[in-house]
């Protein structure tokens, strides 16, 4: 072996050496680095991010229950959401027994009582499974969806700033980052909250739909004629009871509730064109998320007006001295 190799091989092995330590000496810095140390305040917020995940997540398992109770159904539209593709339509429950309902109707004959009563059940059902798609598809586009995005979005961003072993300018910097999002929690409930106006109106607007449609078949099967010869040849002794509404449907019907909030909605509109103010009922506590908002506690009344510029969500409220913005989900205008 010459010098040349002689010297090219000890250099190889000095810089196997020096490579070697550079990567314990990383491992251990890293071993010993300790996640700097968050302050009260953006450890309350990360505790409050927590609580508005874990119960968001929660609602929104529950409410895809309530919208699709079959767990087949929910796992197969899970997978072709994954996929980016669009579940193949098929009949939902009501709308198959309507179908169920028209077809013996048919089969039974739509000149005999039974079977045109069939048939008008079979239509009131299947009426009632598009009101059952349209509030599954309105709750899935204006609750569901916020509700999930917080979970992958923001909620997640957060999370994944908290996981990473950083220096600590940089930690500073993150932290910054962090708490920006973490203060945007307020108004992450604030938007949630209108998220979840928007899913009882769709409710309301269901249940009214289904009332109305069972209402109109009630009406129709009491224009029945009282006996069913030409359905089951036998003669009835007693005349059957014509069916009628019931007053408890009937006062129910005339205080039935509009479908949409459109006077809650034309007051907040009449207010925001106008250079006025209201006195407003405050609905529920809520925390300012910066100076620029006001704090409110339930049941408390302010004044509220609006200013050019402002968001549609938001008013301007005021209480003695105290000023700023509050959102328009938490409260009640009063006459």
């Amino acid at each position: 072996m010459n010098i040349m190799d002689f010297n090219m091989k000890k250099l190889a092995a000095d810089a196997g050496t020096f490579l070697s330590r550079a990567v314990q000496f990383t491992e251990e810095k890293l071993g010993q680095a300790e996640k700097t140390e968050l302050d009260a305040h953006l450890e309350n917020l990360l505790s409050k991010a927590e609580c508005t995940k874990q119960w968001t997540e929660k609602i929104m398992k529950q409410t895809e229950v309530l919208l699709q109770p079959n767990p087949n159904a929910r796992i197969e539209e899970f997978f072709y959401e994954k996929l980016d593709r669009k579940a193949p339509s098929r009949m939902n429950n009501p709308e198959l027994l309507g179908q169920y309902m028209i077809d013996a109707g048919n089969e039974f004959g739509p000149g005999t009582a039974y079977g045109n009563a069939l048939i008008k059940c079979g239509e009131t059902q299947k009426q009632i499974g598009t009101a059952d798609r349209e509030l599954i598809q309105t709750s899935a586009i204006n609750f569901l969806t916020p509700l999930r995005n917080f979970i992958e979005g923001d909620y997640k961003t957060i999370t994944s700033e908290q996981e990473v072993r950083i220096t600590q300018s940089e930690f500073d910097r993150q932290a910054e980052i962090t708490r920006l999002l973490l203060e945007g929690i307020s108004s992450t409930h604030a938007h949630h909250l209108r998220c979840l106006n928007d899913f009882v109106e769709a409710q309301m607007t269901y249940y009214a739909q289904c009332y109305k449609y069972m209402l109109d078949l009630q009406k129709q099967l009491g224009s029945f004629p009282s006996t069913f010869l030409s359905n089951n040849n036998q003669s009835s002794s007693a005349p059957v009871q014509s069916v009628s509404t019931p007053s408890v449907l009937a006062s129910a019907s005339a205080s039935l509730p509009s479908v949409s909030n459109s006077v809650v909605t034309s007051g907040i509109s009449e207010l925001k064109s106008s250079s006025g103010s209201r006195k407003a009922r405050v609905l529920y506590d809520y925390d300012a998320a910066n100076s620029s908002e006001l704090s409110l506690l339930a049941d408390e009344v302010i004044t509220v007006y609006s200013i050019p510029g402002m968001d549609s969500d938001w008013l301007m409220g005021e209480r003695g001295n105290q000023k700023g913005k509050v959102p328009i989900t938490y409260l009640e205008l009063l006459n």
